[in-house]
């Protein structure tokens, strides 16, 4: 495991579970989110974005943190193994709530620089929630990872899929450095 590509819908704890497996492996960490999201929650463009993944996937190692359907291609044509954070309905939907009600609280900055911050209002009351947005694909990126992997069985990619988080733990319990 040297190119890494940790999946799972919002909520499931992709960022927190990349960072510590990015530490026991003494290797990069990289989220998508972070590259994505400019200043005043603007997009980066499409393509400087894709050119930014291109150029992450090209390093020796990593821990890349995050979905974009747009960018499989180019990040599945380099990586290793993707690991799938698939936790439970209920135990995601909890995790996004209590991230979402601490980072409104706190108002800490998501992504240095950005600027950017979680509110009450953002959180509870707009269509930009990420509470929404887990609630409304749930159970379509369940669905779209339990297919790929299914398709990807048979190929040189490692699959690693975690349903608990007895589970992560245990798997981060027993990876070692390279």
């Amino acid at each position: 495991m040297k190119k890494i590509n940790v999946i799972g819908t919002s909520g499931s704890g992709k960022s927190h579970f990349s960072k510590r497996l990015a530490k026991k492996l003494d290797i990069p960490y990289i989220e998508m989110d972070a590259i994505l999201w400019q200043s005043d929650w603007q997009q980066l463009e499409n393509a400087a974005f894709l050119l930014a993944i291109q150029e992450i996937v090209s390093q020796p190692s990593f821990v890349l943190d995050g979905n974009h359907s747009k960018t499989s291609s180019i990040k599945w044509s380099a990586i290793d193994t993707i690991i799938w954070l698939d936790l439970g309905f209920w135990r995601t939907f909890l995790q996004v709530l209590m991230r979402s009600i601490k980072r409104a609280h706190t108002q800490q900055e998501i992504w240095e620089g950005t600027g950017n911050k979680e509110s009450f209002r953002r959180n509870f009351f707009t269509s930009k929630s990420v509470i929404l947005w887990m609630l409304k694909n749930y159970w379509k990126t369940k669905s779209k990872y339990r297919i790929l992997f299914k398709e990807k069985s048979s190929s040189n990619i490692t699959l690693v899929r975690l349903t608990s988080r007895a589970d992560v733990e245990a798997f981060l319990r027993n990876v070692e450095r390279t």
